[in-house]
């Protein structure tokens, strides 16, 4: 399945800690830390303000990481990840899970239909594509195991949640 239109709407205020995020799109907390510091993937619930602040990922961000982490395991350069990244910026959600993004090993480029997949192949361009809505499923999937919480809120949104549920019991009495 290249593309995909029945993607599920998202909870646009929802986010996830940054080592939650790091197992959903399955690299380390380093790098994670690194492409926050750099700009190629910054959080967009919750920045980190100082020390001891955490920083807070949307569905949105953590899908975008788990794309530029395959792209560097097919080799492409960070340097051409940033231009691609950049250009995903523009797009909506609904928009990315659109999105076949297919590589030579050198350069990122965008397909939005099957024909443009298509015409990049036999034009001896394509080595690899990566469908960002096959993505959008696997981080979902994931994700949907793990705890989200909201920007202002403290405690984790899980059910099944004991210690988050004793916290909210305790600030209450």
């Amino acid at each position: 399945m290249l593309f995909t239109d029945d993607l599920p709407e998202l909870d646009e205020e929802a986010g996830y800690r940054g080592p939650i995020a790091c197992r959903a799109a399955g690299i380390t907390y380093r790098q994670l830390d690194y492409w926050a510091r750099t700009g190629l993937v910054q959080p967009t619930v919750r920045n980190a303000t100082g020390s001891g602040t955490q920083r807070l990922y949307s569905f949105r961000d953590v899908l975008v990481l788990k794309v530029v982490k395959r792209l560097l395991d097919t080799g492409v350069s960070l340097q051409q990840i940033r231009i691609a990244v950049n250009h995903l910026r523009d797009h909506g959600v609904e928009d990315l899970a659109q999105i076949t993004l297919m590589s030579d090993g050198a350069s990122v480029y965008e397909c939005t239909s099957a024909d443009e997949v298509i015409d990049l192949v036999q034009g001896g361009q394509g080595v690899f594509g990566i469908a960002v809505g096959r993505v959008w499923r696997e981080v979902e999937g994931t994700l949907a195991e793990l705890p989200a919480e909201r920007a202002g809120d403290d405690t984790a949104m899980v059910a099944g949640d004991e210690l988050a549920a004793r916290r909210k019991t305790r600030a209450i009495s």
